[in-house]
């Protein structure tokens, strides 16, 4: 082991990346103890579906929700095989497939909202509002 700082000096608690993680961290152990009925990512997909006024398209989708295309596949169909989004081919672009949330994936995201509202509130509760919209602002402009 070295004791020496020959790294010079680096100090992994001042690391963007390992207080992000942290606080990630911090963020998914109160959405498991608080909702049970979806992932955070099965929650942001459903959600953009139910408030949108057209299907999307599985790649806009996963776009609007800064997921890779291999986990908006595995997302939609564990959606879809609960009955909470429907997908259709597209008419002018057999190709593509377009999605849509059920009445009862609308009616699922109607109760998940004051949860998820909560969710939110207790991990930025440590901040004042002035520092939560400086916070969100930040990550918001290197994400």
């Amino acid at each position: 082991m070295d004791t020496g700082n020959t790294h010079g000096h680096y100090v992994l608690d001042e690391q963007v990346g390992f207080v992000l993680r942290r606080a990630h961290q911090r963020h998914m152990t109160i959405f498991a103890e608080r909702m049970d009925s979806l992932t955070p990512q099965q929650f942001s997909t459903l959600y953009r579906l139910a408030l949108s006024k057209a299907p999307l398209s599985q790649n806009a989708l996963g776009r609007s929700v800064a997921m890779d295309a291999a986990t908006t596949k595995g997302v939609v169909n564990r959606l879809e095989a609960r009955g909470l989004i429907v997908t259709e081919k597209d008419k002018e672009d057999r190709r593509r497939y377009l999605l849509s949330a059920t009445e009862a994936g609308k009616a699922l995201i109607a109760e998940c909202v004051p949860v998820v509202r909560s969710i939110t509130e207790e991990t930025l509760k440590p901040l004042t509002e002035a520092e939560r919209r400086t916070l969100l602002a930040l990550l918001d402009k290197i994400s």
